[in-house]
């Protein structure tokens, strides 16, 4: 299988002198397309900072390494060129939903698209919103739904565009146990189901164990790399 992210030499520093912390140290690494990858790390690890960079939120150190999705080397790219490629090749789930509150669940869901001017796909959108189980709140706003509704949601959105890479930051932090559970359950679907390949970081190693292959990060480095029995 082809790798749908490459990263090399990735680096991110914050201060400087002996207040210098290096959140993300020298990391390198690859995703297959269609693979489904935890990060798992204490607070404090580097592991979302590290999520970021690959997302296009921030950006690495000045020849801080490179970062490679889909061929595309990101780290080359303008502020605006970044933008609109991380809108249309990565999807992203935040542990806050990160939801338009004005915007009902159908709208949500279908904002990636409206953005790109596109039309929406109904029947995939109703075969997703069934598979979410939202079919009786498309209707709804934000605020009248529950945390793992609105979760659920953020996946919707995240999906719907059928992006290179799906990240996923503590998307179950914010919820009770049932309701994580679900959301870690729903990520799995889309990745044996529709062969999303999903990058997922969380301190949780019971969640961890839901991938087929666990990053573990400490310090800004990469520990280990492990693949799940099958």
């Amino acid at each position: 299988m082809s790798n749908i992210l490459e990263v090399k030499n990735l680096t991110k520093t914050y201060g400087k002198d002996d207040s210098l912390v290096k959140a993300v140290d020298g990391v390198s690494f690859t995703v297959e397309k269609g693979e489904f990858v935890a990060i798992i790390g204490a607070s404090g690890s580097g592991k979302s900072t590290l999520l970021h960079m690959i997302g296009g939120v921030d950006r690495p150190d000045k020849n801080g390494g490179e970062i490679i999705i889909d061929g595309v080397n990101t780290t080359g790219l303008n502020d605006n060129k970044l933008a609109l490629f991380r809108r249309q090749k990565i999807g992203i789930i935040y542990q806050f939903y990160n939801l338009i509150p004005v915007l009902t669940v159908r709208e949500n869901i279908t904002l990636p698209v409206d953005l790109e001017k596109k039309e929406v796909d109904e029947e995939r959108l109703e075969k997703l919103i069934e598979a979410l189980g939202l079919k009786n709140r498309e209707t709804h706003l934000p605020n009248q739904l529950s945390g793992g509704q609105q979760q659920r949601v953020a996946i919707g959105r995240a999906l719907f565009n059928e992006p290179a890479l799906i990240l996923a930051d503590e998307p179950t932090g914010n919820l009770d146990s049932k309701a994580g559970a679900e959301i870690v359950k729903l990520l799995k679907l889309a990745n044996e189901k529709y062969g999303q390949t999903i990058l997922l970081v969380t301190h949780d190693l019971e969640i961890a164990k839901q991938a087929g292959r666990v990053v573990t990060f400490a310090d800004g480095k990469i520990i280990s790399d492990v693949k799940a029995r099958k």
